[in-house]
């Protein structure tokens, strides 16, 4: 995979979409750095299923850290706003990016560009963006985030305490890898040319 270049606009990637305002590419993102296999553990955090026409995977999240954020994405799944979006931008190695409604089938918007209605205020932590952790697309604006959320592929350093990190993969690595792996063109080498939708989000575990 060609990294120089198309790694440059990694940031601006989470940026568009999150609200109308476009976002500029932004500096280079370092390549990925391997990471161990996730493996789950026991925990009473709340929990939810990402199902896919790919593959299954479970997240569990972190309300101690981001409890805004989890109780956003908890209402959201159970609401049903994610059956139908899909993964809209995917780039290998740094993250997989859905959760627009824009990105539905027949909506005839631009997807990326899509959000609930309302948007979230940031809750930037100390959770590092690594392989498996799950966090919130934005715009410029810290506080732009409402629907759209990425799992990143690899590590990405640069995220840190910029984003709202939210949650970790516990299961359905290979599903995370499978997603990754699809080809993508465009300007960015990001839109997929495989559509992965998302069937549902079944919340499970300790969820209120």
């Amino acid at each position: 995979m060609r990294i120089t270049g198309l790694l440059a606009f990694c940031a601006a990637l989470l940026a568009a979409g999150c609200s109308d305002r476009s976002s500029k590419p932004a500096a280079e993102v370092p390549a990925a750095r391997p990471a161990s296999p996730m493996k789950e553990t026991p925990s009473e955090a709340p929990r939810a299923i990402i199902r896919t026409s790919v593959g299954d995977m479970t997240v569990e999240f972190w309300p101690d850290v981001a409890p805004r954020t989890v109780d956003n994405f908890l209402k959201l799944s159970r609401e049903g706003f994610y059956e139908g979006t899909c993964f809209h931008r995917i780039i290998k190695g740094f993250m997989i990016q859905g959760g627009c409604p824009n990105s539905k089938r027949g909506s005839g918007r631009q997807p990326g560009t899509g959000g609930p209605g309302y948007q979230i205020k940031a809750e930037f932590n100390n959770r590092s963006h690594v392989r498996g952790v799950l966090s919130m697309a934005r715009s410029s604006d810290p506080d732009s985030a409402g629907s759209q959320f990425f799992i990143c592929h690899g590590a990405a350093p640069f995220l840190n305490n910029k984003y709202t990190a939210f949650g970790k993969l516990v299961e359905g690595a290979d599903v995370l890898d499978k997603i990754a792996a699809i080809a993508c063109v465009g300007p960015e080498e990001s839109t997929p040319t495989e559509r992965v939708d998302i069937l549902k989000v079944e919340v499970v575990g300790g969820a209120k």
